[in-house]
């Protein structure tokens, strides 16, 4: 992919990931849970090692499905991406958190997340 997006560009990268990011989300809870089992807390349905260790490979997977796209990961507790773009010629990250509808946000990348502002809408 790019290494700058337009909004557009973003967009459609976003929708074409949305399964894997919904496989990732669903791999991460189970992590959770499988994690808490072997850590000797309440046993699950989810199984035991062997499948927390099948889940880390999952989600490994899934991580590196999201990377090879183009957006950059960052975080998966919640689920953050980001995609390098331009705004008024100033570089900027359009962002992306688990639960946001749409890629409607952004920021400065000095800033990081607590610089995040609504994208302005198309002219």
């Amino acid at each position: 992919m790019s290494d700058v997006y337009t909004a557009a560009e973003a967009r459609a990268v976003l929708e074409e990931l949305r399964p894997v990011l919904a496989g990732l989300i669903e791999v991460r809870a189970d992590l959770a849970e499988l994690g808490a089992a072997v850590q000797g807390g309440t046993p699950t349905a989810l199984g035991g090692l062997p499948e927390l260790k099948a889940a880390q490979a999952r989600l490994d997977e899934l991580l590196s499905a999201v990377v090879a796209a183009g957006p950059e990961v960052k975080g998966i507790a919640p689920l953050l991406l980001d995609f390098p773009s331009v705004l008024d010629g100033e570089p900027v990250l359009l962002c992306w958190l688990e639960g946001d509808a749409g890629l409607d946000w952004y920021h400065r990348a000095d800033l990081g997340f607590a610089g995040r502002r609504p994208l302005p809408p198309p002219p």
